[in-house]
């Protein structure tokens, strides 16, 4: 069994299909997935779909790239979202540097913002850092919470093992299956225990699928990578990932 601990289910390529969608990944062992929101709007549409479906929960939060214009009352809407049923993090926030739609200061004032409303809600987070690892480090250092998952980890495997040693958790998507030599040597950097697996559905396709609309179902494609990198049994790894993901989320 496996868990993709990272998908956007609301974009429009998935959720017209979301019944073949969710029937493909159970098809392929990935038997619990969680929904990733990345504004208010797609907030409520995630939370809807865990109700919706078993197998299926949901994260909130609001992504760097939509931090900039939010509504006056956006973290009373928040804490109303992180309230619902189903909701088991805070997520997609961060850092995002490569495309600046929001200015960093504003990135850097609600990401803090979202930090410190996990902190006081005892809620991990799905964690955005693109290009912004020195300034994300630091707040989460400056707060002193460091539940959390680092999505599609880009950094290399120094930074990799200095996040993993705070206690946060890494996860890779496709992005491990292309052939980077850096994103490579950071797979064989994270302990074991602190390992997940992720599409970032419908981005980053893995290897033999690049150009497709990424889905749950491929987490196996990307899982065996990492048991060639990691020079692990793929039953340890989707075993392993899969308990780390119920530890973390707190999955029922």
């Amino acid at each position: 069994m496996f868990v993709d601990t990272h998908a956007h289910l609301t974009y429009p390529d998935l959720i017209v299909k979301l019944d073949e969608i969710i029937e493909r990944a159970r098809d392929a062992g990935v038997t619990r997935i969680i929904n990733i929101a990345t504004d208010l709007a797609s907030s409520e549409i995630v939370i809807e779909s865990a109700i919706k479906y078993d197998g299926v929960f949901a994260a909130v939060g609001i992504h760097p790239q939509d931090s900039a214009n939010l509504p006056a009352d956006w973290q009373k809407t928040l804490r109303n979202f992180l309230s619902q049923k189903k909701v088991v993090a805070v997520g997609e926030i961060g850092l995002d540097y490569y495309r600046e739609y929001s200015p960093k200061s504003t990135q850097q004032e609600i990401f803090r913002t979202q930090v410190l409303i996990a902190r006081e809600l005892g809620l991990p987070m799905v964690l955005h850092d693109r290009q912004a690892h020195d300034d994300l480090k630091r707040i989460l250092l400056e707060i002193g919470y460091y539940r959390g998952v680092l999505h599609c980890f880009s950094g290399n495997a120094a930074f990799a093992r200095e996040m993993t040693d705070l206690g946060f958790y890494i996860s890779f998507t496709g992005n491990a299956t292309y052939g980077n030599k850096k994103t490579e040597v950071a797979v064989q950097a994270v302990p074991l225990d602190k390992l997940m697996l992720e599409t970032d559905a419908p981005f980053l396709a893995p290897a033999g699928k690049r150009g497709e609309i990424n889905e749950p179902a491929n987490i196996p494609l990307i899982a065996a990578k990492i048991t060639e990198l990691k020079n692990i049994p793929l039953a340890e790894i989707a075993a392993t990932t899969t308990r780390n993901a119920v530890k973390f989320f707190n999955l029922l």
